[in-house]
């Protein structure tokens, strides 16, 4: 019987550790819990950030930090849990980069941390203390990792790339006035911890 090292006791730490952040972050978004705006609030959020549809980028997004979140906490088909949350990230650090890099200033420092710690993860495996390595790495095998972050990498991109068409787009009559076409560009700086808080949470 082979005893585990280090590195798997790292890994399930990391794992944990990482997989709860984004978990707790996603059911926010999705459930409401922990004083987030469920759905509905995560869904205007999503719409005044230009995301569209709302609702169906308020699910994605949710899903990949919560169902990703929970998959790496567990260490299960971690290639796939990987390759999720770091789509989301992908998708919190589009909407922050005009703030920067750094946090404190409404950059995306702390989604970008957060997307790179999953799709290392996803990569390096989750280790023998892991549902992957209890059920023999059926979900873990390398076509799995390409076909995750690849297939992850094209949907995060086309989400990113229609997201700045349309706050590129002009707005019929409002944009007139000067205060709707602001208004959503604006949006990216205003929070400026988009992982953290409560209300801030339906940012991502």
């Amino acid at each position: 019987m082979t005893a585990f090292n280090r590195r798997d006791l790292g890994l399930l730490v990391l794992r944990v550790g990482t997989g709860a952040v984004l978990a707790a972050h996603g059911t926010q978004k999705l459930l409401g819990w922990f004083g987030g705006g469920g759905i509905e609030g995560t869904t205007k959020a999503m719409e005044a950030m230009g995301f569209h549809p709302g609702r169906e980028s308020a699910v994605a997004a949710g899903l990949g930090e919560a169902g990703g979140g929970l998959m790496l906490a567990l260490g299960l088909a971690t290639p796939a849990a990987g390759a999720a949350a770091a789509g989301a990230m992908a998708g919190a650090v589009a909407v922050h980069y005009p703030a920067g890099f750094f946090a404190m200033g409404g950059g995306y420092e702390y989604p970008a941390f957060l997307g790179f710690t999953a799709a290392a993860l996803g990569v390096t495996g989750a280790g023998r203390l892991s549902l992957d390595h209890a059920t023999g790495h059926v979900l873990d095998r390398p076509w799995v990792v390409v076909t995750a972050f690849l297939g992850t990498a094209i949907a995060a991109a086309a989400v990113v790339n229609r997201r700045a068409d349309a706050l590129a787009a002009p707005v019929p009559d409002e944009a007139a006035s000067g205060e709707a076409a602001p208004a959503a560009a604006g949006s990216a700086a205003e929070e400026p911890e988009p992982e953290h808080g409560t209300a801030r949470e339906t940012e991502n």
